[in-house]
């Protein structure tokens, strides 16, 4: 094969009586999965379950801690300190961390959710205390951050195995970053697009801006995410279209 790639989903959103996404069916497509821990969605119910379907299908477990923002799905932003940011990364890789032992298994990674992630990408102070909370619970953890981001660039200085990761349902700007949710083209839903931006992601390591102008862009790990309405579609096709662009698509910790 001439070019790996990891791809990863955001599962376990789910919380109580409110059932988000099709973690199982997805499940059979990703190889690995970023499991919510109860900040910004999900609950120990739900962990367990995601935990164990995980597990069952070999996927790579990661944690994906967010803010404490149910009621925003943690896409909000908050003005938290670097102490703060440290102590929930810290709380939540414990929490995912006690079911993942439970059921016999081991984390692979961890992938801050939402706002989280994407204020880590510019504040390079955030990201040290992220990427240190990483480093103090398990050093052998895989840190993604956004492809060329301060998150990646924290992880790399703390020594962590870092992933520069790449979105198939997302638009980009010129600096690299993801589009805003509240612009009216931040979400991708046509399968087609989806593909070919990722593998052109993957294969010249560019991707086209809402300007039109090309990013240059690592690849390690291309996500999904669970709750689009395009989500299984996504996972269905994008492995397929990779493999025949002659791109192995497997977990992270088998090959970063």
């Amino acid at each position: 094969m001439a070019d790996i790639v990891d791809l990863n989903c955001d599962l376990g959103e789910s919380f109580g009586a409110y059932k988000i996404g099709n973690d199982e069916e997805i499940l059979d497509y990703v190889t690995s999965a970023n499991i919510a821990c109860g900040f910004h969605a999900g609950d120990p119910a739900t962990m367990r379950k995601t935990v164990k379907l995980a597990l069952k299908k070999d996927i790579g477990i990661g944690v994906h801690p967010g803010l404490q923002d149910l009621i925003g799905f943690g896409r909000r932003n908050m003005n938290i300190t670097p102490q703060e940011a440290y102590d929930l990364v810290v709380y939540q890789i414990g929490a995912l961390h006690g079911f993942v032992r439970a059921e016999g298994g081991k984390l692979q990674h961890v992938k801050p959710h939402g706002a989280l992630f994407n204020m880590a990408a510019k504040n390079a102070v955030l990201s040290e205390a992220i990427a240190e909370a990483v480093y103090q619970v398990d050093p052998e953890l895989i840190l993604f951050g956004l492809a060329g981001s301060e998150l990646v660039k924290a992880g790399e200085k703390t020594g962590l195995r870092t992933a520069h990761e790449v979105f198939s349902d997302r638009t980009y700007q010129e600096d690299g970053s993801l589009t805003s949710r509240q612009e009216k083209n931040a979400l991708i839903t046509d399968h087609q697009v989806a593909i070919n931006q990722v593998i052109r992601m993957v294969k010249e390591n560019k991707v086209e801006s809402t300007k039109g102008s090309d990013v240059l862009i690592k690849a390690h790990t291309v996500c999904i995410h669970g709750d689009g309405k395009s989500a299984l579609e996504f996972a269905k096709k994008i492995p397929q279209a990779l493999r025949s662009e002659n791109i192995e698509v497997a977990k992270i910790g088998d090959f970063l």
